[in-house]
C-alpha cells in the first residue's frame, strides 16, 4: 500500500498519456466484441445476489486438513461485471502480476489497477464487487450487484486460505440469454493453481516456479504427486469445493453496505443449501518404504531372524485402506559366524 503514496514517476504519467490518446482515437480505443459470441439484448438492467459457500471440510478434504495456524478459510472474494473481451483470469493461460498477488497473498491491490486500466483502455469492465473472507472452510459470503446488456458477464476470485497459489472462481459466467436476464445460476467450483508457486501442501512455503506455468485446474490426479494435497488416486473426481448461486433479485433503493471484517459464517449452511449432501471422501493410508534389511540375529550354525520396517505416512480417514504390517521378518543365516 505504500506505492500508492509515491509520486507518479514519468513512466506511469506516460503510460496515462498513452490511454488518454487511445480513448480519444475511435478507431483504436476499444477492441471489436468477438462476432461469435451471442449478444445481449436486455433492454432492462439487472440486479443480483451472489451467494459463495464453502465446503471445504475435513470430511470431504482430509488429506493434510489445515486445522491450525491458519485453520481452512477463504479470502475475501473480488470480482468484475464485463463486457465478452475481458478476462480477469483464464484457465491454460498465464495469470497476470494482479492474480499472482491475489492468489499467493490475497492482496488485491495490483488486480484493481488491472481491472481499472481495463476498463479505461477498452471499456470492457462495468463494476467491481467484493465479499468479506470467511473464517472457516464451510462458511458463507454474500454480495449484490448490477449488470447491462454490453456488460452481462461475471468473473471473480476466492482465495484458499493456507495455499501457496490455490484459488476458486469463475471466468466469464454470462447472465443474459437472448432479450431476458437469467433468474437464478448454480456452479460448483473446483480448485485452481495460478501456476506461480510450487509449493505442493496447503502449508507449503514460498517456492515461486520459474519459469511460469499457466493457470491450471487442480484435480484428484494432478499435479501427478502423492505429497500434493489433493491427490486422491480412488477418485475420478474431486468433490466441489465451493458452490456459488447467483440469484436476480428486484432492485430496492437501500444501500448495501459490507462489513469489513472476517465474517464467522463458519457453520452449515442452511436454507436451499441444505439439500448438499455432506462427503465424506475416503483416504487410504499411506507408508513409508521399507527399510534395508536388519542384522541377523541367531546362533552360529542355526538359521537366524532378521527384520526390517516402515512407517506411517497419513493414517487412514473415513473409511479408506487400513495400514499394512510395518514389521516384516525373514529367514536368515548369520554371516561371518567362527
Amino acid at each position: 500500500m505504500e506505492a500508492s503514496r509515491k509520486t507518479p514517476s514519468f513512466s506511469d504519467a506516460l503510460r496515462h498519456l498513452l490511454v488518454l490518446m487511445l480513448a480519444l482515437l475511435p478507431a483504436v480505443g476499444s477492441m471489436p466484441v468477438p462476432t461469435d459470441v451471442p449478444m445481449c439484448t436486455a433492454s432492462e438492467t439487472a440486479h443480483y445476489r451472489l451467494t459463495f459457500t464453502g465446503k471445504w471440510t475435513q470430511a470431504a478434504f482430509p488429506k493434510q486438513y489445515p486445522v491450525y495456524r491458519p485453520p481452512a478459510q477463504w479470502s475475501n472474494l473480488i470480482g468484475v461485471t464485463h463486457s465478452s473481451d475481458y478476462h480477469m483470469w483464464q484457465s491454460n493461460e498465464f495469470a497476470s502480476n494482479g492474480v499472482r498477488e491475489f492468489a499467493e497473498k490475497g492482496e488485491a491491490w495490483t488486480i484493481m489497477k488491472e481491472v481499472e486500466t481495463a476498463g479505461e483502455r477498452i471499456q470492457s469492465v462495468y463494476g467491481i464487487l467484493s465479499a468479506p473472507a470467511v473464517v472457516g472452510g464451510s462458511g458463507q459470503m454474500d454480495a449484490e450487484f448490477e449488470v447491462f446488456a454490453r456488460h452481462s458477464y461475471l468473473s471473480f476470485m476466492v482465495r484458499l486460505v493456507p495455499s501457496p497459489d490455490w484459488f476458486v472462481g469463475v471466468d466469464g459466467v454470462d447472465l443474459c440469454d437472448g432479450d431476458r436476464w437469467k433468474d437464478k445460476v448454480t456452479l460448483e467450483l473446483f480448485p485452481y493453481d495460478a501456476g506461480t508457486d510450487s509449493g505442493f501442501t496447503f502449508s507449503s512455503p514460498n517456492f515461486e516456479t520459474i519459469p511460469q506455468d499457466r493457470i491450471m485446474q487442480i484435480t484428484s490426479s494432478f499435479p501427478s504427486h502423492p505429497a500434493n494435497s489433493f491427490f486422491y488416486p480412488r477418485l475420478k473426481h474431486l468433490p466441489p469445493i465451493a458452490k456459488v448461486m447467483l440469484t436476480k433479485i428486484k432492485k430496492t433503493n437501500q444501500i448495501i453496505s459490507l462489513p469489513l471484517e472476517p465474517t464467522q459464517s463458519n457453520l452449515l449452511p442452511t436454507g436451499n443449501e441444505i439439500e448438499d449432501k455432506l462427503i465424506n471422501t475416503p483416504l487410504d493410508c499411506e507408508v513409508s518404504p521399507w527399510s534395508p534389511w536388519g542384522l541377523c540375529k541367531g546362533k552360529c550354525g542355526d538359521s537366524g531372524v532378521q527384520h526390517r520396517t516402515r512407517y506411517v505416512i497419513m493414517h487412514p480417514a473415513n473409511n479408506g485402506a487400513a495400514c499394512p504390517l510395518l514389521d516384516e521378518e525373514r529367514k536368515c543365516f548369520p554371516d561371518n559366524c567362527l
